[in-house]
């Protein structure tokens, strides 16, 4: 065998080339298939449609305007990312956080209220964003550790819990005539995240804080420590088998607990850095726990479960999610690009499978070659 086929090969068989290799094919299946519904729907404009959600702030030709919206799109991939950070740390550790939607909402409940109500810088409103989140992951980390509650349940309680909570919290600090909260930029400037120059980067875009930059680091933190540091690798041996970890020394039921703080502060952490720009205000008669959370599940796993690959996959699937506002409404609704990203989140779940397949496939091969000589 040459040089040249060992490279070749070695490149197929790394697991981190066939997780980039099988998120793409997820992907642009998830695509087509998207494409073939717009064409049930309205075969006329399929072709527009789907060219507009891949192009999102690129639909501008004033290069001002597509900054601007390209800004605000990476505004929102921040927070979506902190979610999706949220997810996969704990999936790294043997839990299935399916509560960052909640702790995200308490997140976002925490900060508004301090900003709102005391008065509160933006450092101090997220700080209190992190903290009350990362209570209510720990209460899920709790019951798991100490009476094996299965976190999935006690998440999607939470979850809505949180909701009504947050509710009823900022129903103190919302507007007279509407459902939403006090804009902070007229109520409390200070609680605002500063901008440090990015937004002039962005035409002026006043929503482009530091969080953008903030996220990123949190990442790269996350890798850090789940990789290189002796914590991250108790953390992960827990999560593959606690009792194995116990018998080792480790403390187990502690080392639960801390997963789903940390889990759930990054989630906080993701609210705090998106409210905090200013660029929502929240309704405080929600029904529904906000989607940012659950979206994060499939950044996640289209990531590959990487902290590195999850900053990609958020950026896309808000990307594509925001595009859908340009899609013409007099043939489709905006919410066919949450459908298209519905079918990627789907199809996330066979990156596995893919993988199992080609190693199937290249053993195979091998093995062909191996009997030949």
């Amino acid at each position: 065998m040459s040089t040249e086929q060992r490279k070749k090969e070695s490149i197929l068989r790394n697991n981190g080339f066939q997780t980039i290799l099988g998120s793409l094919l997820c992907i642009m299946i998830g695509l087509f298939i998207g494409y073939i519904v717009l064409l049930i729907i309205n075969p006329q404009g399929a072709g527009k449609a789907i060219i507009a959600i891949l192009k999102n702030f690129l639909y501008y030709p004033s290069k001002a305007a597509a900054m601007k919206y390209f800004g605000t799109t990476l505004v929102k991939a921040s927070a979506l990312l902190m979610c999706s950070i949220s997810v996969l740390f704990a999936w790294k550790v043997g839990l299935f956080n399916i509560g960052a939607a909640g702790q995200y909402v308490i997140g976002a409940g925490a900060c508004l209220y301090c900003g709102l109500k005391f008065g509160m810088p933006w450092y101090l409103c997220l700080i209190a964003a992190i903290i009350a989140a990362a209570i209510v992951g720990g209460i899920s980390g709790a019951l798991k550790a100490y009476f094996n509650v299965n976190e999935v349940i006690s998440c999607i309680m939470l979850n809505w819990i949180g909701l009504y909570a947050v509710n009823m919290l900022l129903s103190n600090v919302k507007e007279q005539t509407t459902p939403y909260t006090k804009p902070l930029t007229s109520t409390n400037k200070s609680a605002l995240l500063p901008n440090i120059g990015l937004n002039k980067l962005f035409s002026n875009n006043d929503f482009v804080t530091i969080g953008i930059l903030l996220a990123v680091i949190v990442s790269v933190a996350i890798w850090v420590l789940l990789e290189k540091t002796k914590f991250g690798y108790e953390l992960k041996a827990t999560g593959l088998n606690k009792h194995a970890a116990k018998y080792c020394g480790m403390r187990e039921k502690t080392n639960i607990i801390l997963t789903m703080v940390i889990a759930g502060g990054l989630a906080g952490f993701g609210a705090g850095i998106f409210y905090l720009t200013g660029i929502e205000q929240w309704m405080v008669q929600q029904t529904s726990v906000p989607a940012m959370g659950f979206n994060g599940i499939a950044a996640a796993f289209l990531g590959g479960s990487n902290p590195i690959g999850a900053i990609f996959a958020s950026y896309f699937i808000q990307h594509i999610t925001s595009g859908g506002t340009y899609v013409d409404k007099t043939m489709y609704c905006s919410q066919i690009s949450d459908l298209i990203s519905a079918f990627i989140i789907y199809l996330c779940g066979f990156v596995f499978f893919f993988k199992v397949r080609l190693n199937r496939y290249l053993d195979n091969r091998d093995e062909k070659k191996g009997g030949q000589k």
